[in-house]
């Protein structure tokens, strides 16, 4: 298995702080091996990157709200997020939910789904067909038809290549449907890309949403990734109401330096130069989309 690259270890606050209750929309969090094991069969493994270590990124940033992103390095078996979740909210306010990987959606039973959303999870991210976990048409309708019971989002992985044609089994839904990573546009190609021109198709509707995320990989030109402003510009014009943001900490199969996630805040407010725009990426739109509540902040 491939080695790579662990997060910065030296994050930095960015040069203007995040309105109150920012939302980190897509972390990881990663071992240790002898707690949490690797599943039969990975596609890759991370240097161990814990809760413990993301909440001081998100102290560090002025982020007070996030949602951990279960890998496909451990599949079904969702133990890390349940206990990130734990003692991340531990017994204070509950601002940190979590997103399943879709395959618990088929291996395990409803106890086990009612258990993680009982802890916090809210969504079902389908990933990109590289990292070993795909679906059949038949099991596809069978994992949304448990992601409408349980009232969760769907969170699709663009492949490598583009967002494009994975979206045709999800343009029909009406379930809420966030598209990561930009729809990993080439910034280079703008609307030759085809993935550009169907994230806007899709995003013209009430239900799909799209992150702000994986400037570093998306960049053909290096930080201060330059290149990929239109881009993220473009896609806030269409959709104010439905883009998020989110780290990608610790930047999974990096194989060239991780960003500090200070310089991709600094990023985030050339992609959104005025206040409102930046409260509704970091604040506004994620509490929408992810269920945070004013109860949950006086929730014990």
């Amino acid at each position: 298995m491939p080695e790579y690259q662990a997060f910065n270890p030296h994050p930095r606050a960015p040069a203007k702080a995040p309105p109150p209750l920012s939302c980190d929309s897509q972390f990881h969090v990663f071992g240790p091996r002898d707690l949490y094991p690797v599943r039969p069969g990975a596609a890759y493994e991370m240097p161990t990157a814990t809760w413990q270590v993301a909440q001081r990124l998100h102290a560090t940033l002025g982020i007070q709200r996030g949602v951990i992103v279960q890998a496909t390095t451990y599949g079904a078996d969702h133990q890390v997020v349940l206990d990130a979740l734990q003692g991340l909210n531990g017994r204070g306010p509950r601002r940190y939910l979590g997103c399943a990987n879709a395959a618990v959606l088929l291996e395990r039973d409803d106890a086990y789904l009612q258990q993680l959303h009982d802890a916090g999870v809210r969504g079902a991210r389908f990933t990109r067909g590289g990292l070993g976990i795909s679906f059949s048409p038949a099991e596809m309708d069978r994992a949304l038809g448990k992601v409408r019971e349980l009232g969760w989002y769907i969170k699709v992985q663009p492949e490598p290549s583009g967002i494009a044609e994975q979206m045709k089994a999800f343009e029909h839904l009406d379930l809420p449907v966030l598209m990561d990573h930009m729809g990993r546009v080439d910034p280079s190609l703008g609307d030759q890309d085809p993935s550009l021109p169907a994230v806007l198709d899709l995003l013209s509707r009430g239900n799909f949403w799209v992150m702000l995320s994986l400037s570093e990989k998306l960049s053909k030109t290096g930080e201060p990734w330059n290149d990929v402003v239109p881009l993220a510009r473009r896609l806030i014009a269409a959709a104010p109401e439905r883009c998020v943001w989110g780290s990608d900490w610790p930047h999974p199969v990096s194989t060239k330096a991780t960003p500090n996630e200070g310089a991709l805040l600094d990023l985030l407010s050339r992609f959104a130069p005025d206040t409102p725009t930046l409260q509704k990426v970091l604040v506004d739109n994620p509490a929408r989309f992810f269920g945070f509540t004013a109860e949950m902040e006086t929730a014990a």
